[in-house]
């Protein structure tokens, strides 16, 4: 029998902006808005559920963002307009029958992003653009174990929800509170364990550590805070002796950083 592939199947899309606006606003938790856009998503894909797209937000005084132009050597902005902050999301969901497209926003600090979620209403405009691409997790595995805080909670949720059914998956998710903890369903043999900082919780890193592991080949997913999902990489090299390319980590944001988004590697 040929091993499992451990391989990260890399798929690239054409770039494309898009205006969308609010369709409707669902408070999931406290801390947690899904906002379900409708607009030109006629051509819209996301094919795996930590793509991320980006989203540009209205500058003050204006109800429609200026959006980039997609040019040969990149994007490019408009030098007589106010360029718009952005900031990096997961498409939580796309019905193409509907033409909906669901992200939900964290409400939690200060910045662009949750200024523009907390005051949202239907039929606010922003603009996207995205994703550029996919990175596909091989399929098969023995076991997968996700790893995140509340920016990775989106992309954990998709994960679990579009799961085939029987998938052994493991997956702890940092909270501030219990009630940021939402319900998911999943078809998979899903082990679900939610860390909460108020209740004392052992953090990503210490969870990780006094895991354990399945037998068989697996892969993880970890995303989240910078300095943590470091920590968390690097115990499961040194605790529990994984091989690098079976560890998949991002960092979704960085302690005292804006807009900071990056894959984390040694």
């Amino acid at each position: 029998m040929s091993p499992v592939s451990l391989e990260v199947r890399r798929v690239r899309h054409p770039l494309k902006m898009r205006e969308l606006t609010v369709k409707r606003l669902a408070q999931v938790s406290p801390r947690l808005l899904r906002v379900t856009f409708t607009g030109d998503l006629a051509d819209f894909v996301s094919a795996s559920f930590d793509d991320h797209v980006k989203l540009f937000f209205p500058v003050d005084g204006e109800a429609r963002p200026s959006l980039p132009t997609v040019t040969e050597q990149g994007i490019a902005f408009d030098p007589e307009r106010p360029r718009p902050a952005s900031r990096d999301y997961t498409p939580r969901s796309y019905r193409p029958e509907a033409n909906e497209l669901d992200i939900e926003f964290v409400l939690h600090g200060e910045g662009p992003a949750v200024s523009w979620a907390r005051a949202a209403r239907v039929g606010d405009v922003l603009g996207q653009g995205g994703p550029r691409g996919s990175a596909i997790l091989p399929e098969g595995l023995d076991w997968y174990l996700l790893a995140g805080d509340e920016t990775a909670l989106p992309a954990m949720a998709r994960r679990l929800e579009e799961a085939a059914a029987g998938e052994r998956i493991i997956a702890l998710i940092e909270v501030e509170s219990a009630d940021a903890r939402v319900e998911i369903a999943t078809s998979a043999q899903a082990s679900i364990t939610w860390l909460c900082r108020q209740a004392g919780d052992a953090g990503l890193p210490e969870a990780v550590a006094s895991l354990s592991l399945p037998e068989g080949e697996g892969i993880v997913w970890a995303a989240g805070e910078y300095a943590r999902i470091r920590q968390v990489r690097q115990r499961l090299i040194d605790v529990h002796g994984l091989d690098r390319q079976r560890i998949k980590t991002s960092s979704y944001w960085k302690q005292g950083e804006v807009a900071s988004h990056e894959t984390l590697t040694d």
